[in-house]
């Protein structure tokens, strides 16, 4: 594994996304029994997506976790797509982690409620409720954390959740994670936790495995940041740690692991 710190971003660039998968399930539940020695409960929010396969596989098989004492969160949701649909984003979450582990409780965002507006504001007033101590999640081909595509992504956002239309690269993105056959199955908006609402969180982890992800990585550690690469937000917070593969990070330059510190 090699490391590099980009801005306040920490950086660790892996073989495989096996190996990603793995090390990033041991940090993060590494974190969630420190945290855990100094207060009752956790709050974490879970990202859905092929990308965080390996990681949610490895976090599900620490039994030893006092899961008992998390509350789950997802970070998004489609508008539209049936509550049983394989590619609702809540069920993915309950197939790979919420039906394996004990939880507290878990909170779901509704893609089908009967009015979108009433659900994002009733899934924020449950944010506000319970602080988030941690957020895993991922990286977009178009560099979208969350849903927040970059037409709209909002680093000053004055909402924690909100509906947004999904933008073209990422509706295609779902067709390359072969999560849906064609782009016309996808849907076309969504309901996202906003940018403040992901980093607010306390600790931020950021599995992005996979050579489709490889132009986003790059953007990502090498563009100023802006809403044009909404993950370039990364960078300017205290806590995060991004975790790569050799594929997604295929692009990026060899100058800038002139400094890295590599660890075995």
């Amino acid at each position: 594994m090699r490391e590099v710190i980009v801005d306040k971003l920490n950086v660790q660039i892996f073989d495989s996304r096996a190996q990603l998968g793995r090390q990033a399930a041991r940090l993060v539940a590494e974190k969630i029994r420190q945290l855990l020695d100094k207060k009752s409960t956790l709050n974490i929010i879970f990202a859905s997506a092929p990308s965080q396969n390996e990681f949610l596989d490895a976090l599900a098989a620490d039994t030893s976790l006092p899961w008992n004492r998390v509350t789950a969160f997802h970070m998004d949701e489609y508008i539209g797509l049936p509550a049983d649909a394989p590619q609702n984003f809540g069920n993915f979450l309950r197939v790979k982690l919420f039906d394996k582990v004990p939880l507290r409780a878990v909170h779901y965002l509704d893609g089908n409620a009967p009015d979108p507006q009433a659900e994002c504001e009733r899934y924020a007033a449950l944010l506000r409720q319970y602080p988030t101590d941690l957020v895993c999640m991922g990286i977009g081909e178009n560099c979208h954390i969350a849903f927040n595509d970059p037409h709209v992504a909002d680093f000053q956002d004055e909402v924690l959740v909100k509906q947004v239309a999904l933008d073209e690269a990422s509706r295609q993105q779902q067709v390359h994670d072969g999560c849906f056959e064609s782009l016309a199955q996808v849907p076309t908006h969504a309901l996202t936790l906003t940018v403040p609402a992901l980093t607010q969180g306390t600790y931020l982890y950021c599995m992005v495995p996979g050579t489709h992800k490889a132009a986003a990585i790059g953007h990502t550690l090498l563009d100023d940041i802006s809403e044009k690469y909404p993950s370039t937000i990364l960078r300017k917070h205290p806590n995060a740690t991004l975790f790569v593969d050799g594929d997604s990070a295929g692009q990026l330059p060899q100058e800038l692991f002139a400094a890295e510190s590599k660890v075995e």
